[in-house]
C-alpha cells in the first residue's frame, strides 16, 4: 500500500520551531564584540548568529573555510579593510570558502548582522600561520559554557 508524500515526509522530517531570540544572551568574542547564537547543525557544521560589533570594533583577520558565509546587515555599518563595498542596513554579503578579510565597524552606531556561517573560521596571524580555529563546536562550547557560568537557562539550539 503507498502512502502520499506529504504523509510520508511527516514521517520523516524535523518539527519546526519559533525562537524568541531574547530569551538567548549576547555571549562576549572581545571587549567590543558578541554573538548571539540562532542556530547550531552539527550534522552538517554550520551554525547562524546574530554579530554585535561596536563603533571602531574590529574581528581580526580570519579566513572561512570549509563552507560559504553569508550575512545580512541589520543595523550599523561595517565593511572588510580588504573590500571597497560598505554593509549598512539591508546589504546582504556572500563570501566563498578560501575568504580572508578583516571586518570593521565605521561609525556611530552598533553593528548588528545576521550570519549564516559553514565550515570554520581561522585567525590568522601577519604571516599567515592560524592562530585560532572556530566552529560550531566551539561556539556551541562557549554559549553553553557562558549560559552555565551566568546561570542563564540554556535554549537548545542543536536543530
Amino acid at each position: 500500500m503507498s502512502i502520499d508524500l506529504n504523509t510520508f515526509t511527516e514521517q520523516f522530517q524535523l518539527d519546526d520551531k519559533a525562537l524568541d531570540s531574547t530569551e538567548i544572551p549576547w555571549i562576549p568574542q572581545t571587549e567590543r564584540s558578541w554573538f548571539k547564537p540562532l542556530r547550531f547543525d552539527l550534522t552538517n557544521g554550520s551554525w547562524i548568529n546574530l554579530l554585535k560589533v561596536k563603533p571602531g570594533g574590529v574581528v581580526d583577520r580570519h579566513r572561512h573555510t570549509g563552507g560559504k558565509v553569508m550575512a545580512y546587515t541589520l543595523q550599523g555599518q561595517w565593511r572588510y579593510l580588504e573590500r571597497d563595498w560598505v554593509a549598512k542596513p539591508g546589504t546582504f554579503v556572500f563570501e566563498p570558502p578560501g575568504d580572508i578579510h578583516t571586518l570593521t565597524v565605521d561609525g556611530d552606531e552598533d553593528m548588528i548582522t545576521l550570519f549564516m556561517l559553514e565550515g570554520s573560521l581561522q585567525y590568522l596571524d601577519d604571516n599567515d600561520k592560524i592562530i585560532q580555529q572556530v566552529d560550531v563546536f566551539s561556539k556551541l562550547k562557549l554559549y553553553l559554557e557562558y549560559c552555565e557560568k551566568n546561570n542563564i537557562p540554556v535554549v537548545d539550539l542543536t536543530f
